[in-house]
């Protein structure tokens, strides 16, 4: 067994995030395991770009409320110690909502080529601005 050091916070990279974001990786694919887990935390109406995940990803919530956002348009709430299940090469996004602080847990494992994600362009205003309102009215 091996205690991990613990990692800075840093902020999240505009070429992947919209808004103030602070990322905690707790650990990376290593040693035979192809896992990697981030504790990431969202300002009001920050977000991830689209992306996708070669294996898929799991979301756990752990403060704060949030949205996860398919291209087919489907908008899950994320909440406190709610888990969201995104499948592989699913285009999606997540992010807290324009009022509300959200942090996650995000756990996506390594392809054969050592890839956990895909980045692609950013969520346009009028995105964002939908998925708030299909959470608000759900």
């Amino acid at each position: 067994m091996e205690k991990l050091d613990r990692t800075a916070t840093t902020p999240g990279p505009d070429s992947s995030f919209t808004g103030e974001v602070l990322m905690e990786a707790i650990r990376g694919p290593r040693d035979g395991s192809r896992a990697a887990m981030n504790h990431v935390h969202f300002t009001p109406g920050a977000r991830t770009h689209w992306h996708w995940h070669p294996v898929g990803q799991t979301l756990y919530g752990t403060g704060g409320v949030g949205l996860v956002v398919t291209r087919s348009g489907e908008v899950l709430t994320l909440e406190p110690g709610r888990t969201v299940w995104i499948p592989p090469r699913e285009e999606h996004w997540h992010g807290a909502l324009d009022t509300s602080l959200m942090s996650h847990l995000a756990v996506q494992e390594a392809d054969e080529d050592d890839e956990t994600v895909i980045w692609l362009e950013p969520v346009s205003d009028e995105e964002f601005d939908r998925a708030n309102e299909v959470a608000r009215t759900s």
